[in-house]
C-alpha cells in the first residue's frame, strides 16, 4: 500500500525524487479545498482508467485510513453524485484531453445541490493529472505488481534495504532524510496493518452476510442455478465483489504484511472503451491545434493554479524545472546532440501527442532525434500505458543505463502532466472569462 517501488525507481535521480513526494504529500495530506477521503478515491477513479491495479490498491487503503466510507468502494454507482460527476472529465483528461471544454467546467460548477467550487475543481484536475501521469510512470519502469492473472512483476526493481536510492556510479550522495522518512512510513504502516486488517475483514464479512441473505432470496425468485449470472447484470460487479474476496473492495493483507486488494477496476470508471485516439486523425470540426505561444504554464497556468489553490503552483512549477535540470549528458552524446536539444525532442513529442505545439520548433527534429523503438515506447507508455510491457523497455536503448531509461519515464511523467493541466486549465479560464 506504499509507494515504495517508485520511490525506488526515482531514487536515481535523488533530486527529483525529493520534489515529487513534496508535492505528492502537499496534494494528499496537506490543507487543501478537497477532502481527503475525497482525494484518494479521486486517485482511485484516475488509476483505474489506466488498469494501474498499483496505484488503485494504494489509494484504497489510504481512502480508508482518512476515514473514507468503505461503501464507496464498490464503485461509482455507491459515490455522491458530486463526486460521479467528475467521471466525464476524468476520461477525457486521461485520453483526449483536447476534448475539454468551457461546457464540461461549468457543468461541474453550475449552481446546485452537488456544484463544485472553482477551488475545489482545480484541487480536483491536479489529483487527475498527476495520477495519470503517475500511472504512466509506474507501468513504464514497471511498478505494477504481479497481482493475479496478467498481471506482471518489477522490471529491475531495486532490493528495498540492501540498495541506496540513488545510483551507484552516478556520484550522487545518498539522501539519508529520504531514507529516513520512507524507512518511517514503512514503520507505520505495518504498525497500522493488524488494526486495518480486522477492519476490512469485519466490513467484509458483513457485506457478505447480506449478500448471502440477497442471493437466497434470487434463488427463490429465480430458482437454483442462476448464481452464477448475480453481479454482471447492468454492468455491475458489486455481487460479485461481495463473494470474491479478490475482486472488488477486500483489500486484505497477505502473508507478507502487503495489501492486496482490486482485481477487477471496472467498477470505478465508466465508458471502458474510451481510449487514446491519434490527435493527428481527429474529426475537422474537433479541437484546432493547442498553441503554447497562446496559453503556456509559465505565462497563464501557473498563475490561475496557484491562485485557486495555494502553493501548488509553485510545487508544481519546481517538478517540471526538476525533470528539465536532470543531467542527461550520455544519453545526449550517444544520440550525438547536446542534452539540452535531446530533451526538448522527448518533451516536445509527447506534446505533440495531445495537439500541443510548440510554434519555435523544427518537428523534423524528433525523428532525427529519436530511434524507432524509443518513439513506440514513449508513445505507449504516454498514451496507454497498461500496454506496456517489459520486453518494451528491455528493447528500447540496449546500451543506456536503467537510470537512463528511467529519466525518459520522468520526462513522460512530466510533459503528459503539464499537456493535461494546460488543457484543462485553459477550459477554466475561458470559463472564468
Amino acid at each position: 500500500g506504499r509507494l515504495e517501488a517508485v520511490t525506488q525507481q526515482m531514487g536515481y535521480h535523488p533530486q527529483y525524487l525529493d520534489s515529487f513526494l513534496k508535492t505528492q504529500h502537499y496534494l494528499m495530506h496537506m490543507d487543501g479545498p478537497l477532502p481527503f477521503d475525497c482525494r484518494h478515491y479521486i486517485a482511485i477513479m484516475a488509476a483505474a482508467r489506466h488498469q494501474c491495479r498499483y496505484l488503485v490498491n494504494l489509494h484504497m487503503l489510504q481512502f480508508l485510513r482518512a476515514g473514507g466510507d468503505p461503501q464507496w468502494l464498490r464503485g461509482l454507482d455507491f459515490i455522491p453524485p458530486k463526486l460521479r460527476n467528475l467521471n466525464e472529465i476524468n476520461k477525457i483528461l486521461a485520453h483526449r484531453p483536447w476534448l475539454i471544454t468551457k461546457e464540461h467546467i461549468e457543468k461541474l460548477l453550475k449552481i446546485s445541490e452537488w456544484s463544485w467550487s472553482l477551488a475545489e475543481l482545480v484541487h480536483a484536475v491536479v489529483l487527475l493529472a498527476h495520477c495519470h501521469a503517475l500511472a504512466s510512470f509506474v507501468f513504464g519502469c514497471g511498478c505494477e505488481q504481479d497481482e493475479g492473472p496478467g498481471g506482471r512483476g518489477s522490471l529491475k526493481s531495486l532490493s528495498p534495504g540492501n540498495q541506496c536510492f540513488c545510483e551507484a556510479t552516478a556520484g550522487n550522495g545518498c539522501s539519508q532524510e529520504l531514507l529516513r522518512i520512507n524507512r518511517k512510513r514503512s514503520l507505520d504502516s505495518c504498525m497500522e496493518l493488524d488494526s486495518l486488517r480486522e477492519r476490512m475483514q469485519r466490513i467484509h464479512m458483513e457485506t457478505e452476510g447480506r449478500e448471502d441473505a440477497r442471493l437466497l432470496q434470487q434463488d427463490r425468485e429465480e430458482g437454483e442455478g442462476q448464481e452464477a449470472e448475480v453481479g454482471v447484470q447492468d454492468g455491475s460487479l458489486a455481487a460479485e465483489y461481495c463473494s470474491d474476496p479478490s475482486v472488488g473492495l477486500s483489500p486484505l493483507a497477505d502473508t507478507d504484511g502487503e495489501i492486496t486488494g482490486a482485481t477487477n477496476l471496472a467498477c470505478y470508471m465508466q465508458d471502458p472503451d474510451f481510449g487514446y485516439q491519434d490527435f493527428a486523425r481527429r474529426d475537422e470540426d474537433q479541437t484546432q491545434v493547442f498553441r503554447v505561444q497562446d496559453y503556456s504554464w509559465e505565462d497563464h497556468g501557473f498563475s490561475l493554479v496557484n491562485r485557486l489553490y495555494s502553493d501548488i503552483g509553485h510545487l508544481l512549477d519546481e517538478k517540471f524545472r526538476m525533470v528539465d535540470g536532470l543531467q542527461s549528458s550520455a544519453m545526449a552524446k550517444r544520440q550525438g546532440c547536446e542534452p539540452s536539444v535531446f530533451k526538448r525532442g522527448i518533451w516536445n513529442y509527447i506534446h505533440c501527442m495531445f495537439g500541443i505545439r510548440y510554434d519555435d520548433y523544427d518537428y523534423a527534429e524528433v525523428n532525427q532525434l529519436l530511434e524507432r523503438m524509443l518513439k513506440v515506447y514513449i508513445k505507449t507508455v504516454t498514451c496507454y500505458p497498461e500496454k506496456t510491457n517489459s520486453e518494451m523497455f528491455d528493447r528500447f536503448w540496449k546500451q543506456f543505463k536503467h537510470s537512463e531509461k528511467v529519466h525518459v519515464n520522468l520526462l513522460i511523467l512530466e510533459a503528459r502532466m503539464q499537456a493535461e493541466l494546460l488543457y484543462a486549465l485553459q477550459a477554466i479560464t475561458q470559463y472564468m472569462i
